[in-house]
């Protein structure tokens, strides 16, 4: 079943450092099912993506965090990278805006380090999720449950461990911005 998301438009959080392909793989996947993806960044400009430690493609922001409106989105995607989360939890405007985010109920996505922001942001609380297996400790310290799954849905809330996991999650993005179930 392809799942139509016209006239959505997803908010992809990110910065550099951010893992190549947990960016465009999804940004795809978005644009494919007739979404609109916007790069929104703590920086202005371009962000120098990675392939694991070394340089990747470059990408246009398209919004600085500071003129985001959470209220204009319907989703929000959070890349991994090993850098990108950390250089976002450490931006108070980056982290006010995933926790604003995570307050309306609408999709948030995450995967491989992405779940870093959301452990900053103080919305992990209670919830099930997966990620990166470094990131175990920082979650369940959080107060999450950790699980070793491909995707993990709770809620509105989706979380996946790594690239490999990107099929699963980018369906389950998909899955929740369309607001449908595969049950």
């Amino acid at each position: 079943m392809a799942i139509d998301i016209h006239g959505k438009r997803i908010a992809f959080l990110a910065t550099d450092g951010v893992e190549e392909i947990e960016y465009t793989e999804p940004r795809k996947a978005v644009q494919n099912a007739g979404g609109t993806a916007e790069l929104i960044s703590i920086q202005d400009g371009e962000i120098q993506a990675v392939n694991h430690m070394d340089k990747a493609g470059k990408y246009p922001v398209d919004r600085h965090v500071r003129d985001a409106h959470v209220a204009d989105y319907d989703a929000l995607v959070l890349p991994g990278g090993v850098a990108n989360p950390d250089f976002l939890r450490a931006d108070p405007g980056a982290v006010r805006f995933v926790r604003d985010f995570a307050a309306t109920g609408k999709p948030v996505a995450a995967i491989c380090h992405g779940p870093w922001t959301l452990v900053e942001a103080g919305v992990v609380e209670g919830r099930t999720v997966t990620s990166w297996p470094s990131l175990r400790t920082d979650l369940t310290n959080a107060g999450a449950t950790w699980v070793d799954r491909e995707v993990q849905v709770d809620g509105t809330l989706v979380t996946s461990r790594n690239p490999d996991d990107l099929p699963a999650f980018c369906d389950q993005l998909l899955t929740q911005v369309a607001g449908v179930s595969l049950s």
